[in-house]
């Protein structure tokens, strides 16, 4: 089968097309590496194109290529800046993935596996999340993703375009061997900047806010390693090829570790006792967020293998001490 990965050349994407690769998929990304860095994907034909402004490209890109089906990972993900900037989000995450569904509509392809957010449910009310719990997204990212959610449910109804929805909450980690991982230009992700402390490249962690209703005082979240998400994207594809039917399911571990928990195991595996400092809090941080797995594990007979706190971050300081500016 051949797979077109859109977004292909970032974090998560590429992991997902090395996956993909490894399984005998034949690839083809197509990323305007705004985001991306080619460097994680050497040896992958790219396609340098931006979903929004170049569907002229992607059209040709879809003639040429003749796709079996499409992974979509093309999008932005900073929640807090779109709240700053809701048009650029509205515009690249909801109208690229209709100029993306349009290709794939005028080229006779019909299967999709989307890469959503837990953001879509925003404050839930009920723990761990559950995917039938109620969509109040408090973020334009949030919405944008619910917004294509919507958005593939009707492709499915009209055109017979089949999808499936994963909602993840917190990917992490690295390759194992430190050959991989993840590189933002401004980084907001806790193992990352807890690294970067540890390496010296920051002059403290600061925690933001220790007085939640949680055993240390600190926010809980539910974080999948890279890798696991990855095996969970090429098991949607197999599921859509088999059954051919839309569905959405949250990937995540089903439990939560601390922010005191994470910066004691990254000061554990890197040996370095760094500064750590508490702050205010930021506004709109649940307490806890963490989901419910038992729907992906019960139909994809899936269990994460790399998703305790150890290996994430045995891995993860792998990558960052031997990548200390990333793909640069």
């Amino acid at each position: 089968m051949k797979i077109l990965v859109t977004g292909g050349a970032g974090y998560i994407g590429s992991f997902t097309a090395h996956a993909l690769k490894e399984k005998g998929y034949d690839v083809v990304i197509f990323d305007d590496l705004e985001l991306g860095h080619k460097e994680a994907i050497p040896g992958f034909k790219l396609v340098k194109g931006n979903l929004v402004r170049d569907k002229a490209l992607l059209d040709k890109t879809f003639k040429k290529e003749k796709f079996d089906g499409v992974i979509h990972f093309a999008a932005y993900a900073l929640a807090g800046e779109s709240v700053e900037k809701p048009a650029k989000y509205f515009i690249n995450n909801v109208c690229g993935t209709i100029s993306l569904l349009e290709a794939m509509r005028k080229n006779g392809v019909s299967k999709i596996v989307f890469s959503s957010t837990c953001a879509v449910y925003g404050q839930p009310e009920k723990l761990p999340i559950v995917e039938e719990e109620k969509k109040e997204p408090e973020s334009p990212y949030g919405e944008s993703k619910l917004m294509v959610e919507k958005i593939l449910g009707w492709y499915d109804r009209i055109f017979e375009i089949r999808s499936i929805s994963l909602r993840y909450f917190n990917a992490v980690g690295a390759a194992l061997d430190g050959s991989m991982g993840e590189h933002h230009e401004e980084e907001t992700h806790i193992i990352p900047i807890a690294c970067q402390a540890a390496l010296g490249k920051r002059e403290k962690f600061i925690i933001n806010g220790d007085d939640y209703k949680t055993p240390d005082g600190t926010c809980i979240r539910d974080y999948i390693h890279v890798l696991d998400l990855a095996d969970v994207h090429i098991l949607a594809l197999e599921k859509l090829e088999k059954e051919g039917k839309t569905d959405f399911f949250n990937v995540g571990t089903g439990k939560g570790y601390s922010v005191k928990e994470v910066i004691e195991m990254v000061k554990k595996v890197s040996g370095v006792d760094f500064k750590v400092e508490v702050g205010p809090r930021r506004a709109g941080d649940p307490a806890q967020l963490y989901g419910d797995n038992s729907k992906i594990k019960r139909e994809f007979s899936w269990q994460p293998k790399y998703s305790d706190l150890k290996t994430i971050v045995e891995s993860a300081w792998k990558w960052h001490k031997s990548h200390p500016k990333g793909y640069e």
